[in-house]
């Protein structure tokens, strides 16, 4: 579904990321992790179109993403969930699910679907998104990035600053996503949960892919445990 091949990413003279390869077949829930600072929210940005790779390419579906802006990107099928919610505060839970409804032709449908995933939202749509709590605010970001019916739905730190029930929470609402057709590239640095409901992973180092592989094998991988782990 998504193939990502050589991608090389600056900031100015600075160079992020180097020679990144990865792939995600329909279907699959695939997970990269790494520390701060590797490189894994520009891979997003580049994927979404807000950043152009200085080479290197990006499909989506067997077609060219990389040079695409962001709205077509959207509207081709892949969302993405930010790092930090990013919500309009004083805008209303339907208005925000709205505001990620632009593309759809089925916003009727897709609310419908939405707010049987997240029931509570229902209950509170006319509430400013400000006044959520951490864990609802995420629930919202996740429903907003549904709106556009995605086939491919990108989380970029879904757990940040969450406590552990709700961080348990967005992981499983993750896998009844993928029950349910969407295809899901987690960003992470929970590497256990990430790792734990994901088919494949990947490592990010230093904006360098260093190891790939199943997600069980990334689990019991001495450099992942000493790293990430703290076995």
């Amino acid at each position: 579904m998504l193939k990502v091949e050589n991608v090389n990413v600056s900031y100015g003279s600075v160079k992020i990321l180097w020679d990144v390869d990865f792939h995600i077949d329909k279907g699959e829930i695939i997970t990269i992790i790494g520390p701060n600072g590797a490189g894994k929210t520009t891979i997003v940005k580049t994927i979404m179109g807000l950043l152009k790779p200085t080479s290197g390419t990006i499909e989506f579906n067997g077609n060219p993403i990389h040079l695409a802006p962001t709205h077509k990107i959207v509207e081709g099928g892949i969302a993405l969930v930010p790092e930090g919610r990013e919500l309009f505060p004083r805008m209303t839970i339907m208005e925000n699910l709205q505001m990620g409804a632009y593309t759809s032709d089925d916003r009727e449908n897709t609310l419908e679907w939405v707010f049987d995933l997240f029931p509570r939202l229902e209950e509170r749509q006319k509430q400013s998104a400000g006044t959520m709590s951490g864990g609802e605010q995420q629930m919202l970001a996740i429903a907003r990035g549904l709106m556009s019916r995605p086939k491919l739905l990108i989380l970029d730190e879904p757990s940040l600053g969450l406590a552990p029930i709700m961080v348990k929470t967005v992981f499983e609402i993750v896998k009844t996503l993928n029950t349910q057709g969407v295809t899901v590239l987690l960003v992470e640095q929970n590497i256990h949960h990430a790792l734990e409901a994901s088919n494949r992973g990947y490592v990010l180092e230093t904006g360098r892919i260093t190891l790939e592989g199943g997600s069980s094998e990334l689990l019991d991988n001495n450099h992942v445990k000493e790293a990430y782990l703290g076995m």
